[in-house]
């Protein structure tokens, strides 16, 4: 039960975050508590994590921090949130936290407009082989204007298939059908009446959408029933001239699968903002594939979007640590 793990105010409330955050909020936090940020570049290991949250009355993590009852059980039993740097919380066993009493936050609606933003970006840069073009150039590969060289896939008046259509998926629905007046399906678990009605979207099952598509988008959470959902199956029903486009979790797409997709030429490109693991070696096929564009995860990385999402992060710890409820739970 919520509220169960009672804090004696007598000693100093003690916050570890697992890596430093831009903005300004974590200056009102350093009035409610002791704070103690990872030092290193690389995130804490399992153990590690264990050693350094001892003693903690909240924790700050990101998506790469596992944290489980063993986590949760070395902290002790002051423990009394733990707040997510992400919309997902897919790092956290939330039976566990709730078994415990401890509160679970999440930082989510700030980052919409910045990861459709990136979504968008991707769709564009990968469609038009951008990352090829940009390194013909410094590799010295540029030698004349070549009017067969380098074609890319234009969006106008190309269907567009979002996977999930959330706050970001229809974000970038507006983006797209909008600006470059493409044609809009979508799967959702139920039918989207606003997006039927202003921008003339169709609900669809996935296998229609995957035949139909030009530009395929995903935007689902991670769950059992979408982990490795873009499997083999799913390449084989997409056009040839495909360009997929993932900014929502490495594991939704089954990466062996989709390196045979682009070594034979089943879909076009590919550009991705997540990937599993993160980071992926720079060895990794995907990352030396010509038709694979990969970026570091950065879907939320403007100040906008990553201060808002501090903000948001350092209220929940407050309120946990106050015996509150938080500005933005996650229900257990």
């Amino acid at each position: 039960m919520l509220g169960s793990r009672e804090m004696s105010d007598s000693k100093p409330r003690k916050v570890f975050f697992s890596r430093q955050l831009p903005g300004v909020a974590l200056d009102r936090l350093a009035a409610e508590a002791d704070v103690t940020i990872w030092p290193k570049a690389d995130a804490p290991t399992p153990d590690e994590l264990s050693d350094v949250v001892r003693g903690c009355d909240a924790i700050l993590t990101l998506l790469s921090d596992a944290v489980d009852g063993r986590v949760m059980d070395a902290a002790g039993p002051q423990l009394k949130v733990i707040s997510n740097y992400a919309v997902g919380y897919n790092n956290i066993d939330l039976a566990a936290a709730k078994q415990r009493g401890i509160q679970v936050g999440n930082t989510p609606d700030v980052l919409t407009d910045a990861t459709a933003d990136l979504a968008a970006t991707l769709m564009l840069a990968a469609s038009r082989r951008v990352a090829e073009a940009a390194d013909d150039v410094t590799s010295g590969r540029w030698q004349n204007w070549e009017p067969a060289g380098l074609l890319g896939v234009e969006p106008s008046g190309k269907t567009l298939g979002i996977i999930g259509m959330g706050r970001i998926g229809k974000a970038l629905a507006n983006r797209m059908v909008g600006g470059w007046k493409m044609n809009l399906i979508y799967t959702s678990r139920r039918d989207q009446t606003d997006v039927n009605e202003s921008l003339s979207g169709r609900r669809v099952e996935l296998d229609e959408l995957l035949r139909e598509s030009d530009f395929i988008s995903i935007h689902v959470a991670l769950c059992e029933a979408t982990r490795k959902l873009i499997d083999a199956e799913a390449f084989a029903k997409m056009k040839s001239n495909v360009v997929l486009v993932n900014t929502a979790r490495g594991e939704i797409i089954d990466q062996d699968a989709l390196l045979d997709a682009l070594d034979t030429c089943k879909i076009f490109t590919a550009g991705l903002d997540v990937t599993t693991p993160e980071p992926l070696p720079a060895s990794h096929p995907l990352v030396q594939h010509q038709r694979c564009l990969i970026l570091p995860h950065i879907g939320s990385a403007t100040t906008t979007a990553r201060s808002a999402m501090t903000e948001i992060a350092v209220d929940n710890i407050i309120a946990g640590i106050q015996g509150k409820s938080l500005r933005c739970p996650v229900t257990l």
